[in-house]
């Protein structure tokens, strides 16, 4: 019986999410239609494209690591002004002080380390909510970055940092990227299937299985010829594909992505089961601030310069891609996968406005709806599973 039981609520929680992921992806279809048609076809040209998949490069990076906060249940809000002040360092150190660009990536990588380290003590060991310390990160980090950049632009002219943010992928590279992405996704679908056949859960059927690898096998040719006739793959992709699959491996295999998300489910019960939650809450903001700093670089080569306000909303744009994508505010709930899809739709919708001319005010109000809405449609579904 109560095999039966789990049987359900497991099969009740796929169809949700199934439910859930096929509406993210009708969403995504219709916002990329109308501003198609409101832009007389721009918004779906491949230079446009290709810039909107550079952005969602940077922006899905943060993401990455704003999953692993929100499945524990916790949050960050610094994240932006931790792209800046990390971003200022690179600049700073490659332009004032003439540091090879390995080496100032390397020291700014190390300071978003840091940052995470400072933010985890205070969150894991002295009990401190993360609001607060966050937030206090968020106008901390952000002076600092003012005070680095002395209130100004500090361009970067170096020329082999400006391959994380400017270049393309080679034609022959971009084919091989999209051989590797459909072949990890035909491998963890069919792993998923196993271990779901092992449970007693119910699988879907081989004709509906192979439609869904024949519909990705389409849309990644269609993505990759279409960005090879254009000058390639944007480097940030590369960058977001190589962070994804490490980071679906640790949340999803690993023992470290097993406890984030019973952390998030019932933080009590998990430290009763002998999980110290210290640690897990410590290595969740140490990964937030490094991939803070993987992101800033990315962004400061793509400007060729830091400025000061760097990452302005990064905060909310990633956590409204989160909520979109189906991550829970209550922690324990949620797919990597699901949330860079959020960030897709996040990052088209400024693209989108941007392109329509919309002022920078008018996209803030559109952006603090679609949050409402959906950490409103977070709640409900929530209710319904109780």
């Amino acid at each position: 019986m109560k095999s039966l039981q789990t049987n359900s609520l497991e099969n009740r929680y796929t169809l949700i999410k199934g439910i859930r992921s096929y509406a993210m992806v009708g969403a995504l279809i219709v916002i990329w239609v109308l501003f198609a048609i409101l832009t007389g076809g721009t918004f779906l040209s491949v230079r446009n494209l290709s810039n909107l998949f550079r952005l969602t490069g940077i922006k899905g990076i943060l993401v990455i690591g704003m999953v692993g906060c929100l499945v524990s249940g916790e949050f960050d809000l610094s994240i932006g002004s931790v792209v800046g002040v990390t971003g200022a360092i690179t600049a700073l150190l490659q332009t004032q002080y003439d540091m090879n660009c390995v080496c100032a990536i390397a020291i700014s990588l190390l300071a978003g380390l840091l940052i995470g380290v400072w933010q985890g003590y205070w969150i894991a060991y002295q009990n401190v909510p993360a609001f607060i310390v966050t937030l206090g990160g968020m106008m901390i980090f952000r002076g600092a970055t003012v005070l680095v950049t002395k209130g100004c632009s500090i361009p970067v002219s170096n020329p082999d940092f400006a391959l994380l943010g400017q270049e393309y992928l080679p034609g022959w590279l971009s084919i091989l990227l999209g051989i590797i992405c459909i072949g990890g996704f035909i491998f963890f679908e069919q792993g998923m299937r196993r271990r779901r056949s092992s449970y007693g859960f119910d699988i879907a059927s081989k004709r509906v299985l192979f439609g869904k690898y024949f519909l990705v096998l389409v849309l990644v040719g269609c993505f990759v010829f279409g960005f090879n006739s254009y000058q390639g793959i944007p480097v940030p992709v590369l960058i977001l594909l190589i962070l994804y699959f490490i980071f679906a491996f640790l949340y999803n295999k690993t023992q470290y992505g097993r406890y984030i998300y019973a952390v998030g489910g019932n933080s009590k019960a998990a430290k009763l089961s002998g999980i110290d939650i210290r640690k897990v809450y410590m290595k969740v903001f140490v990964m937030m601030g490094f991939l803070s700093a993987v992101a800033s670089n990315v962004l400061t080569s793509r400007l060729a310069s830091a400025t000061p306000n760097a990452g302005n909303s990064f905060e909310m744009d990633s956590i409204a891609a989160c909520v979109i994508g189906g991550i829970s505010l209550t922690g324990g709930r949620g797919m990597l996968f699901g949330a860079l899809v959020g960030a897709l739709v996040m990052t088209s919708l400024g693209n989108g406005m941007s392109l329509l001319n919309l002022t920078a005010a008018w996209q803030d109000v559109i952006k603090g709806l679609i949050l409402l809405m959906a950490v409103w449609f977070d709640v409900s579904s929530n209710k319904q599973n109780r």
